[in-house]
């Protein structure tokens, strides 16, 4: 379990640099589709780069891995709600829901859930 879990950290930690860092065009498209500011969409794009960092770090600290897992499943929930409040077709939907249980497979390892 404790391989699955590392594996899935470097999972989420890359899949939120390539999309935050290399597509951060894309990112822009759909924070205005989703009505939100630049201000969130910058808040958003910092905090989940930091958590991404921490649970990187996390492979080698392993208390410093449940909380960002937590808070990066909470951001994932959120960019579900936006995906249905402008009705995006399921495959939109699909990378962040794909995020949200590996996020919530690594707080569950980490909490002494999964052993």
């Amino acid at each position: 379990m404790e391989l699955l879990s590392i594996l899935f950290q470097i999972i989420i930690a890359i899949s939120i640099i390539i999309v935050w860092v290399f597509r951060f065009d894309n990112i822009v498209k759909e924070f205005k589709q989703y009505e939100l500011s630049d201000l969130t969409r910058n808040i958003v794009g910092a905090a989940k780069i930091s958590l991404a960092t921490l649970l990187v770090a996390g492979i080698w600290f392993p208390s410093l891995a449940l909380y960002p897992a937590l808070l990066m499943a909470f951001l994932m929930i959120c960019a579900q709600a936006a995906h249905f409040k402008v009705k995006n077709p399921w495959t939109k939907h699909v990378p962040s829901l794909v995020l949200l249980g590996l996020s919530l497979f690594v707080a569950a390892f980490h909490a002494g859930i999964l052993s």
